[in-house]
């Protein structure tokens, strides 16, 4: 059975989802402060985190912070505002996926199910024998390595840490040298179909890419290039 973490001030939005999540064969776990977030979450290890952004005491970014800094478990945050930056920032600390409220429990229940379902194709690839890796696994430049077997990123022979998603978006533009994307068309075939997210979530995961990958690496003959008004490309030119 799945454990869910909800996190919540107002205890009428706890039940409801309680409510949906058990019928749905969740078992569900729930903390009222920003305080006992973090606590109630190391306690629980669940397998996913629905967590408000405004709390009493700590809000939704410390929390999130804090879990990112000792867990890669998916975190869905909610908000009750309309500022996309807010967005932006909880994607940027490490947030999977975001809710604005008020939403319909049976949005928020399948944006958790896709999420879950992501991170199952993700560990089942992990388990997968060297042996039995396919072509096309790896992908490698002048001073770059993406092993989506083994989901590492190696910069000048140094390992990179990097959350799936961010691999996976790397992986698939530099699978595809020089040809541009739509924001549109990244979120089709690197998040899927059943992805509920906007196209913003594509340039705050090229951002965080590019801080982790152009500033380790100077002498490469290849970028993530913006093509402005269209989307992104990982340009490659010869050595």
């Amino acid at each position: 059975m799945k454990k869910v973490l909800v996190v919540d001030d107002d205890p009428n939005i706890v039940e409801v989802l309680r409510l949906y999540f058990d019928k749905d064969g969740f078992a569900v776990i729930s903390c009222l402060t920003g305080e006992r977030a973090f606590e109630t979450f190391m306690i629980s290890s669940p397998d996913i985190v629905v967590l408000d952004l405004m709390l009493p005491g700590k809000d939704g970014y410390d929390i999130c912070r804090e879990i990112r800094k000792v867990s890669d478990t998916p975190i869905i945050m909610l908000t009750a505002r309309t500022d996309t930056l807010d967005k932006v920032v909880g994607l940027e600390l490490g947030a999977d996926d975001y809710v604005q409220k008020p939403f319909e429990p049976k949005e928020l229940l399948a944006r958790v199910k896709a999420i879950l379902r992501r991170v199952e194709r993700k560990e089942e690839t992990q388990i997968l024998p060297a042996e039995t890796k396919e072509p096309g696994e790896v992908v490698q430049y002048k001073g770059l390595v993406i092993d989506k077997a083994r989901y590492a990123v190696i910069v000048d022979g140094q390992e990179v840490e990097m959350p799936p998603k961010e691999l996976e978006l790397l992986f698939f533009l530099a699978s595809h040298p020089n040809r541009v994307f739509t924001r549109e068309l990244l979120l089709e075939n690197v998040w899927g179909y059943d992805f509920y997210g906007e196209s913003r979530t594509v340039d705050v995961h090229v951002k965080r890419i590019r801080e982790k990958i152009e500033d380790a690496s100077r002498d490469v003959n290849w970028h993530i290039k913006t093509v402005w008004g269209v989307g992104y490309k990982f340009e490659a030119t010869s050595a």
